[in-house]
């Protein structure tokens, strides 16, 4: 597999997991999934993690690999090799595990008294591929191997923390986000 083709493989299959944190600040608030509880004496989560914003954020990823698959036939015959088209179970592993992932990185950052919206180096750009692509394997066993080889995983660890740190400064300086990171 050519390095490009490997490359937009890549961010294709991704796309899904990429999509739901950014998503679910959009479309969030409400009720914290923690609902206020603390464990010792920091909060379990914190009011960053909700209900609405995690709903928001699988829903936003499950229809992104939805329309990706519709529109897959046109961008492969474009590229002149395939990209992936979603099966469902694919869509959700990759989308609620974006979500678990953060949400766990959360209670990492609580546990280590960091506050909401500290860096945490490392956890912050690969806390949703980290949970993500092993749930999708769980899910979509076949789909997964198929798509997610091992060039493929290499270059999704490589890729993610550039995209995210580029992407949130770009979010940081057009007002949308609190800090670059």
């Amino acid at each position: 597999m050519a390095v490009l083709e490997t490359v937009v493989i890549a961010f294709w299959a991704m796309l899904p997991a990429y999509v739901p944190n950014n998503a679910a600040v959009l479309g969030g608030g409400g009720r914290p999934i923690d609902g206020g509880r603390t464990w010792g004496d920091k909060r379990v989560l914190g009011d960053g993690k909700t209900w609405r914003g995690t709903a928001a954020g699988i829903a936003a990823g499950v229809v992104l690999a939805a329309v990706l698959t519709v529109i897959e036939p046109t961008v492969s015959d474009a590229l002149g090799f395939d990209v992936p088209a979603f099966e469902p179970l694919a869509a959700l592993g990759l989308a609620a595990g974006a979500m678990l992932g953060d949400i766990l990185a959360s209670f990492l950052k609580r546990r280590s008294g960091r506050q909401r919206g500290a860096m945490f180096p490392g956890l912050d750009q690969l806390d949703f591929v980290v949970v993500s692509l092993p749930l999708t394997a769980l899910l979509a066993t076949e789909w997964f191997r198929t798509w997610f080889t091992l060039d493929v995983i290499l270059v999704v660890v490589v890729l993610t923390p550039v995209l995210h740190v580029t992407t949130n400064m770009i979010a940081y300086k057009l007002g949308l986000k609190n800090e670059p990171w």
